[in-house]
């Protein structure tokens, strides 16, 4: 490989671009609806009333943690295929059909979500998780179909690429980077079953009035089914840049190209069965499934000390090819001038923090203590906002003059935003678990009750969100520098002077590998049968103990006018029986 990607596949590269493009249209206007949160919830500016802080709050959960991230993976899983497998997709057409219906399904969810500032009734105020008995309009749920089935023809398209390889290449092991998207892409099809069922089953119908009521515990845990999974599939493409580019950039070889694929082979059959260490403070759920849950939460450990201890080997290789020595004088001989290495390495080790923090969430008795606090809040804006957002925007340096055919804008400025997003999110996620430790509440547009102050062992609330809102300033400055990058690099000339279409060599190839890691069929039955395992049995009792649709409610649409207090006090009296889901409720749903 001699070209860069859009000279080699100048068909496909129009697609990654619009795919890159999309994602940063998603995280300009939820970054800017970040901002606003901070300073909202901190009291130093109020662009709003505090009833359409939900409808900020949807938008920026749903454009920043489906939209951004997920656009984003679907544009490198195809630069990823193709570039690996060393062929174009099979059919442009098709690919260019699912990358629409995506962009479609975008619009149809954010039309209602953004009808929420207005007087309109077809609102979808319901945050990211919608939780029943919050009913957003049907325009809202149709839009999240679409936008999965597109995700759906995705993985289609990069599955009919590998066999069309495979009838060439018989007796050839699956390169590594096709091996990650086709891993990731099946425990995305197993993942996505549950919000499907939840939204096709019982969301939408009841949004149209075709049934009555609907469960509120079912369709919640067929949510975190989804939800939790779902972090992965964020973090994957993450995952698969640090074991493919960044032992290149820092001047090596990947440490092993078989542990790499044993972690994704982890990730495919125990990310699932976890969803419901997410539901530890709902009541209807058994304590023993809660259990089940949360040992195979710990298992999933295993593949993130195993990428920790793979990526740090494959960094100090090339560190010392580049003439490092030393016990750790081989980090000073890193490439840290450079944005796209700097960016990743960063991200790798907020990521190490995220983890700490992600033990403390898995175990049942320390997360009684955190569970709906700013702890969580925190924790996921060091994975989804530090470990995938920074090592996306870290690769865009890369990837932009791959898919344009154009010299990156500024180097400088791109090392300043990646540097600063670092520091901005080190002061806002510090703060925001010190936060949690005090019991301020998240998912609340008024974290300080009446009558009663939260009081800091060490500091003060004041300093907290002091801490919050100058992370919350320089992150939104680095997001200026960095959509600043994009578009000077959009409108640069093309140039000639550009790096190889190439991703990093390995010290340990496939061919170490046993060839088990390969048989997709049999990881993909084992993690079936323990999806099985950990969920039949707790949903057969909800159902047992709610029935299918549930107790009798009242749909309770979500829009501007609803007053917070009304908002609540109607949530819990809609509930007319089974007294185990208004405590369910009450336990995630702070307004």
């Amino acid at each position: 490989m001699t070209n860069t990607y859009i000279e080699s596949f100048p068909a496909e590269a129009k697609v990654v671009r619009a795919a890159f493009y999309s994602s940063f249209l998603a995280l300009a206007i939820g970054g800017l609806f970040g901002i606003i949160q901070t300073l909202h919830r901190t009291g130093y500016y109020r662009f709003m009333d505090s009833a359409d802080y939900y409808t900020v709050l949807t938008a920026h959960g749903v454009l920043l943690a489906i939209t951004f991230t997920i656009f984003f993976l679907v544009g490198v899983f195809t630069w990823a295929t193709t570039t690996s497998l060393d062929r174009p997709v099979e059919d442009i057409r098709f690919t260019w059909a699912w990358y629409g219906l995506m962009v479609v399904g975008t619009v149809l969810t954010a039309i209602p979500i953004f009808a929420g500032f207005t007087d309109s009734e077809m609102s979808a105020s319901v945050l990211f998780t919608f939780y029943a008995p919050l009913q957003g309009h049907p325009l809202f749920y149709f839009g999240l179909v679409l936008f999965v089935v597109g995700t759906w023809l995705a993985g289609v398209d990069w599955f009919r690429s590998w066999w069309a390889w495979k009838q060439e290449h018989p007796d050839k092991r699956i390169p590594l980077p096709t091996f990650m998207v086709l891993t990731t892409t099946l425990m995305w099809y197993i993942a996505t079953l549950g919000v499907a069922a939840a939204i096709l089953l019982f969301l939408l119908p009841w949004s149209l009035g075709l049934v009555e009521s609907v469960n509120p515990l079912l369709t919640r845990t067929l949510f975190w089914f989804f939800g939790h999974p779902v972090v992965y599939f964020w973090l994957m493409p993450a995952y698969m840049m640090w074991y493919v580019m960044l032992p290149k950039i820092s001047g090596g070889k990947l440490f092993s190209d078989p542990l790499a694929r044993v972690v994704f082979v982890l990730f495919l059959i125990l990310s699932v069965p976890t969803g419901i260490h997410h539901q530890y403070l709902d009541p209807g759920i058994a304590e023993g499934f809660k259990f089940i849950a949360m040992t195979n939460t710990m298992f999933l450990l295993l593949p993130s000390l195993l990428t920790a201890f793979t990526v740090v080997a494959s960094m100090e290789h090339g560190a010392r090819q580049r003439g490092g020595t030393g016990y750790l004088g081989w980090l000073k001989a890193l490439p840290w001038r450079d944005p796209v290495f700097a960016g990743m390495a960063l991200a790798g080790l907020m990521f190490a923090a995220a983890g700490f923090s992600g033990m403390i969430n898995a175990g049942m008795n320390i997360n009684y203590l955190v569970h709906n606090t700013f702890w969580v809040v925190g924790h996921f804006h060091l994975t989804v906002g530090t470990a995938v957002a920074l090592t996306f925007m870290a690769v865009t340096y890369w990837f932009l003059p791959q898919v344009t055919g154009k010299a990156l804008w500024n180097r400088s400025v791109a090392l300043g935003q990646v540097v600063l997003w670092f520091v901005g999110m080190t002061f806002m996620s510090n703060a925001m678990h010190r936060g949690g430790l005090l019991g301020i509440p998240r998912r609340t547009a008024e974290p300080q009750y009446d009558g009663f102050e939260f009081e800091a062992a060490v500091g003060s609330v004041g300093e907290l969100d002091a801490q919050i809102a100058l992370g919350g300033a320089l992150l939104t400055l680095s997001l200026v520098l960095f959509f600043a990058n994009v578009v000077g690099t959009a409108l640069n000339s093309r140039s000639d002077d550009l790096p190889a279409n190439e991703y990093a060599d390995t010290l340990s190839g496939p061919s170490d590998a046993p060839l088990v890691l390969d048989n997709l069929k049999l990881w993909t039955a084992i993690a079936i049968v323990l999806v099985i395992f950990a969920y039949s049995f707790p949903l057969l009792s909800i159902i047992e103990r709610g029935g299918l649709f549930g107790p009798e409610l009242t749909e309770l649409p979500v829009h501007i006018g609803l007053g917070l207090e009304y908002l609540w006090a109607t949530t819990i009296s809609t509930v007319t029986t089974a007294s185990e889901t208004v405590v369910a409720l009450g336990a995630e749903v702070n307004w």
